[in-house]
This record gives structure tokens, C-alpha cells and sequence, in this order.
């Protein structure tokens, strides 16, 4: 006998929106015609928006009670988050971003998971699509390793336990328990929170290939490096938060690269020739390389899982290439400046906060 929604846990959509208009229809719609059937509510946190979010979302609402505007004052997704879980009602409280596109059974599967794993988080993994040429680059460049460090739940095969996952679905008694999401992380408030779950509640983390979702990353690299300097920062209030109990993964940028930036001020400084530019250079090239060989190898992940343009055919491999690799070079040192500056600040200041 088919459950109804009665049998069915009741799920709390939450999304925090900042300047929208673009995306936030579809989102609203792909959960409106969900094949989950309880959910009870979607709410929307905006921050303020300047163009037409807040008057699309109100109409959405006119048409189905279940969407209820929040306002957000503070801007940043943590304050939103917190809002939203305080005016919960479903029993499972599901996270969405609004840059993404979701399957039409993204929020049973969730839900199914959260059910059968008893974890206290569950997602799918961070997939992505672009719409531009730089967008493809980004899109193949997080998938690396020298992009992502390893993070289980960039592999869009990978089912099973990790550290983290995309966005999530978890218990709102869960998320009550541990206080919400940190609001002295602008950023990196996902893992943080995850982190805090596994410590607090002894819970579990679960990747699930079931669950999918994806996301539209930047279209600029000026964007791109701002978001990954806000990250960089938000790694470094995580991880002196937790006293450096956070993956390798989220500090390897600013060690490995403080550790470049040292050799090089001591082959500048010593008689001595240290040979830094044969390595820095080396390493560039091996950077490089690897961004081909990669592209070529996800150039079919490419053309049939991420590019979505309907108005140009699938970019040539050789551009995404050197746009991979160049994404890389933003994000790393991006990441690196970012930490190195909230180190810096925070240890002026005296205070672990944005």
C-alpha cells in the first residue's frame, strides 16, 4: 500500500536569497512540483534584495500559502538559516540555495536517506552547470583534486560517509539541539555546523548519488576570487573555532602557499641559489598539464551533465583547459589570501569573528 502524506515526515524547505530574479522561479517551482508529497512550507529569507525577488516571491505566495517571506536583515546565509530554523514547522528541515536546479524527487530522496541511514545530514554531491564558457572552466576546475583536495562529496559517484555534504537535509530537533549555524561564519557555515554535529550528537554524514541537484557556479573570475577569498576566511574562523579539528583540505592553500611565499623570500635573501623559480615554474606547468589531461577526461561529463546553454553547442575542450586552469590558480590563491587575512585580523583584533 502506497504511503500517504500523512505517513510521510512533514519537510520545511529553507532558502536564503539575496538578488535572485533569475533563478528564484525555477527554484520555487521545482519544489512546488516536487514528487515528495508533505511538503508543509518553503521559506524564503531575503536579505534585501534590490531587484525583483522579493516581488516574485510574494506572488508565488499569493497562489500557495506554503511560501512565506522572511525577512533578513543581516544579510548572511547563517542569520537566515537560524531565522528559518526558528520558524520551522516540518519535522525535516531541508536546505536550498537558490543558484541550483533540483530533480523533481530531490526532496524524496532526501528524505529517504536521512530515513534509512539514521544520519544526521544527508545530500548529494556539489554537480554543476554552466552557461558560459568561464562557467565550464569552474565547473570542471572544482571537480579536480588540486581544486577540491579530495572532498568525497565533489565526486558525483561517491555514496557513502563523509566530513561534509552539499547544501543538506537534516532533523530540525537536530539543528535546534546544536544552537543552528554559526553566525560568526560568514562562510564555510555548512561544515562548520557539520562538524559540530558529528562532535555533539555523534552523528553521521551521508553522500547520496540519489540525491541531485546542481549548481551554477560564477560567471567571472573577479567573482570567483571573492568568493574564494570569503571561503578562505570562513576556514580560518572554522578551524580556530575548533582548535585546527578541521579536514587538511580546507588549510592546505594557505600552507602550502606560505610555504612557496617563505621560499621565495629565502632564494631572494641568500647567496645561495635555492632554485625557485625552476620549482614554482615546475609546479605551474604540472598544474597545467593536469588541467588538459583532466578536461579531456571529463569532456563527455562535460558536454552531457553540465553544459546548459541552449543557445551555443558544448565549448571546444582546449579553451575549458586553460580556463580550468586558470580557475584553479583564482581559487587557490584566492583561498590562501582569504585565510591569511582573517589570521591577520583576528589576531589583531582578539576576536574569531567576520
Amino acid at each position: 500500500m502506497e504511503n500517504t502524506a500523512s505517513d510521510k515526515p512533514t519537510v520545511t524547505i529553507a532558502i536564503p536569497v539575496l538578488n535572485e530574479e533569475k533563478y528564484i522561479e525555477d527554484v520555487l517551482n521545482s519544489f512546488l512540483n516536487s514528487t515528495y508529497s508533505n511538503i508543509i512550507e518553503i521559506l524564503i529569507a531575503d536579505g534585501g534584495s534590490i531587484d525583483k525577488t522579493v516581488s516574485l516571491v510574494t506572488e508565488f505566495s499569493k497562489k500557495d500559502s506554503r511560501i512565506k517571506l522572511i525577512d533578513n536583515p543581516e544579510k548572511y546565509q547563517s542569520y537566515a538559516l537560524n531565522k528559518m530554523i526558528d520558524k520551522a514547522e516540518g519535522e525535516i528541515f531541508l536546505r536550498a540555495d537558490s543558484h541550483c536546479r533540483y530533480a523533481s524527487d530531490y526532496v524524496e530522496q532526501c528524505v529517504n536517506c536521512i530515513t534509512k541511514t539514521n544520519a544526521v545530514n544527508v545530500g548529494g554531491a556539489q554537480n554543476y552547470k554552466a552557461e558560459t564558457l568561464i562557467q565550464s572552466g569552474i565547473a570542471l576546475a572544482v571537480k579536480n583534486f588540486f581544486g577540491n583536495g579530495g572532498a568525497k562529496y565533489m565526486d558525483e559517484n561517491f555514496e557513502g560517509y563523509a566530513d561534509t555534504v552539499f547544501l543538506g537535509c537534516f532533523r530540525t530537533s537536530d539543528l535546534k539541539k546544536v544552537n543552528g549555524f554559526s553566525e560568526s561564519n560568514r562562510t564555510n557555515e555548512d561544515a562548520e555546523l557539520n562538524l559540530r554535529l558529528r562532535k555533539e550528537l555523534n552523528g553521521k554524514i551521508y553522500v547520496s548519488p540519489s540525491i541531485n541537484s546542481w549548481y551554477y557556479p560564477r560567471k567571472s573570475f573577479v567573482k570567483l576570487f571573492t568568493q574564494y577569498f570569503r571561503y578562505g576566511r570562513g576556514r580560518y574562523i572554522t578551524n580556530k573555532k575548533h582548535d585546527g579539528d578541521i579536514p587538511y583540505r580546507s588549510k592546505a592553500p594557505f600552507v602550502f602557499l606560505s610555504f612557496m611565499v617563505l621560499y621565495g623570500i629565502l632564494d631572494l635573501v641568500l647567496e645561495q641559489d635555492m632554485g625557485f623559480i625552476y620549482v614554482s615554474t615546475a609546479i605551474l606547468v604540472l598544474v597545467f598539464f593536469e588541467s588538459i589531461r583532466f578536461s579531456y577526461e571529463k569532456k563527455e561529463y562535460l558536454k552531457d551533465e553540465v553544459w546548459a546553454s541552449e543557445k551555443n553547442k558544448s565549448p571546444f575542450i582546449l579553451s575549458v583547459s586553460l580556463l580550468c586552469f586558470l580557475s584553479l590558480l583564482t581559487m587557490n590563491l584566492a583561498h590562501f589570501l582569504g585565510y591569511g587575512w582573517q589570521a591577520i585580523k583576528s589576531k589583531f583584533t582578539k576576536r574569531n569573528s567576520w
